[in-house]
């Protein structure tokens, strides 16, 4: 619940006083970023984390229409959740991630039915997994003609060296860096050594099987220079040196600062003279991805805001591929930012034409749909360019659909339709992915070997900004305070004490000088341009009615985690029980709200919050036996 004092539009003086932040200026900001933390914990106002619990594996699964675990798809939401992500949620996060280094590919290992003729080949991830298998290619359409998954491998370096990066377990990090080498090394196998970009063929790129690769005079398709291949890599051996600066492995350290040089210094081959990135190049030279052309003449958005979003490109080409993006308005026709404009001409599908059906007709899937994975990294490049208003339209946007429990993924209709249409309720975790974002831009938190490194993006509107939810860097916890003046760091005070200030743009947190729990408060200067802000009327929050009481068979469970409560021995067990008796009390608080829900939608939406809690408590069973 949030308290709202203000009385006038934008008014300076507006404060906000939120669950998990508070500030002054732009109440409706302020709220959509307290907002955003509740998908992350049981909440009886929105969708949330909770109801992707799977007992039977003790991990998250994608969602109810989605048993199993992506790596594209999970990419967005991981990513941007990493930094506040609480127990016993990144426990269960790195049980689904297992499932795809435990079956990684080994030359040996087959595909699950019905991919059973496929193999992985060394070191391969897969698009998805399940405790049993993965499929390491791109599941559907014709996939017998793609190439293995290039691009998920690097993404699923990304995801699992952030974790590493921020957990700081050395036991940890020698567990899985075996399997980050194997995958790095299985990248590395396309790396071409006259230009170090790599060959890759059909549906090796993360929003696959959009990418056709190149047409061969005989019909069959070949390998092109993918660009998003060699940006989500970056991104990974850039974590991996930081990995191996924590182990102090001075010989492998080496070999991956040469493969981040090379990786960094061939992005300029994949730039068109505008600025932005191609999608593709085929190996005689022809671009895929540039506007204008008479073949081939599209913009993608997908590896352009990647590249801002994991600094591949500098803060002047940041603003020249944001500039592309702000003149098509028709790449965000719902606010959500969709794969192309136009149409792709050169998905293997129909090869040469914009012309489509079915799952790849344009603005329905791959080919213009909206991947709320991708919106996350979207969000972290506005972000960065500090374009604040695109992150609102976003937004809200996702808060309508998740008043509506509608949080699918992808979505249809180029964002304005949900996937399955004839479900009451549907929840995706791709669709954490935005509010996780708006989150995790306020500050990028770049993890490094031995600090933290800050960039604060809060917008103008907000005079001041207190986060209450803690960042976790090891085994310590920090919350943030700034007083937002402009866009330079003035000060910076760490529990009261003054902290060194080493760059107008952003504050280092060394690891070894900061305390356990770290109260970090930055002072901003410079001034803002005087900009207008949109209406906002600030209103109190409605209270929550009388909480409902419940099940019999949920009370049952209820009553014994409570008793158990006490007795819990470990940090794990007790975040475990905390996080279960909250999903029991979502349930009761949202059975006690009047809404304006029919009553087969009510059901329906309760139905979700009872399953989450009695799943929850089932795993909790099921740790305890074991």
């Amino acid at each position: 619940m949030a308290l709202l004092l203000a009385t006038a539009s934008g008014a300076i003086g507006a404060e906000y006083r939120g669950r998990y932040c508070s500030g002054k200026g732009d109440i409706e900001y302020l709220r959509l970023i307290d907002r955003s933390f509740e998908f992350f914990h049981p909440s009886p106002d929105v969708p949330n984390i909770s109801m992707l619990y799977h007992p039977e594996w003790d991990c998250l699964i994608e969602g109810s229409n989605w048993v199993a675990w992506w790596i594209q798809n999970s990419y967005g939401p991981t990513y941007c959740a990493l930094p506040f992500l609480r127990e016993p949620w990144v426990t269960f996060l790195q049980h689904s991630q297992d499932m795809w280094f435990d079956n990684q590919g080994d030359g040996k290992k087959h595909s699950y039915e019905p991919f059973s003729e496929l193999v992985g080949p060394e070191g391969c991830l897969c698009d998805c997994a399940i405790p049993t298998g993965a499929i390491y290619r791109q599941g559907d359409c014709n996939w017998r003609i793609h190439d293995w998954g290039f691009e998920f491998a690097a993404a699923g370096v990304v995801m699992q060296s952030e974790l590493l990066l921020i957990s700081r377990d050395i036991k940890a990090i020698h567990k899985y860096l075996p399997h980050l080498e194997r995958a790095c090394e299985f990248i590395e196998t396309r790396r071409d050594p006259k230009n170090h970009l790599f060959l890759v063929g059909p549906a090796a790129d993360l929003l696959a099987p959009s990418y056709g690769g190149v047409k061969q005079p005989d019909g069959t398709f070949g390998k092109g220079y993918l660009a998003g291949l060699s940006i989500t890599y970056l991104a990974a051996v850039e974590r991996m040196v930081e990995l191996y600066k924590l182990t102090g492995d001075a010989k492998k350290l080496a070999t991956y600062e040469h493969r981040c040089k090379l990786t960094r210094d061939s992005l300029t081959q994949l730039l068109t003279k505008d600025g932005y990135f191609v999608r593709s190049i085929e190996p005689d030279g022809t671009k895929h991805g540039v506007l204008g052309q008479e073949k081939y003449g599209y913009f993608g958005a997908v590896a352009n805001v990647d590249a801002i979003a994991h600094h591949a490109v500098d803060k002047a080409q940041s603003e020249k591929i944001y500039a592309q993006i702000e003149a098509l308005p028709e790449l965000r026709p719902h606010d959500f930012l969709i794969t192309s404009y136009p149409g792709y001409d050169d998905m293997y599908d129909n090869w040469g034409s914009r012309e489509h059906e079915n799952l790849w007709q344009y603005g329905m899937w791959v080919n213009g749909g909206v991947w709320s994975t991708m919106e996350a990294r979207g969000i972290l490049a506005y972000y960065r360019v500090g374009r604040y208003e695109d992150i609102r339209r976003s937004n809200r946007h996702s808060m309508r659909l998740a008043d509506g429990y509608q949080m699918d993924a992808p979505l249809k209709d180029f964002g304005n339709s949900v996937w399955f249409t004839g479900s009451i309720t549907n929840l995706c975790y791709d669709a954490l992915g935005i509010p996780a974002a708006t989150i995790r831009g306020l500050f990028e938190y770049a993890y490094k070997s031995d600090r933290l490194i800050l960039y604060p993006h809060i917008p103008p509107s907000i005079s001041e900004y207190s986060q209450n939810e803690p960042i976790r860097f090891g085994d310590k916890r920090i919350t943030i305070s700034i007083k937002n003046g402009g866009p330079r760091v003035a000060s910076v005070k760490v529990n009261g004490r003054k902290w060194p200030v080493d760059a107008a743009d952003s504050v280092s947190l060394a690891y070894d000088a900061l305390p356990k729990k770290a109260r970090v408060e930055i002072t901003m200067e410079g001034g803002w341009p005087s900009t207008s802000s949109p209406a906002q009327v600030a209103t109190e929050v409605t209270p929550p009615g009388k909480p409902a009481g419940l099940p019999e068979i949920m009370r049952k469970a209820y009553a014994d985690l409570l008793s158990k409560q006490s007795s819990s021995r470990t940090d794990f067990e007790k975040a475990f029980i905390t996080e279960t008796l909250q999903a029991f009390d979502a349930y009761r608080q949202r059975a006690g709200m009047k809404t304006e829900e029919k009553p087969e939608k009510r059901a329906a939406v309760l139905k979700m919050y009872e399953d989450a809690a009695m799943n929850l408590y089932k795993g909790y069973l099921g740790q305890k036996a074991e």
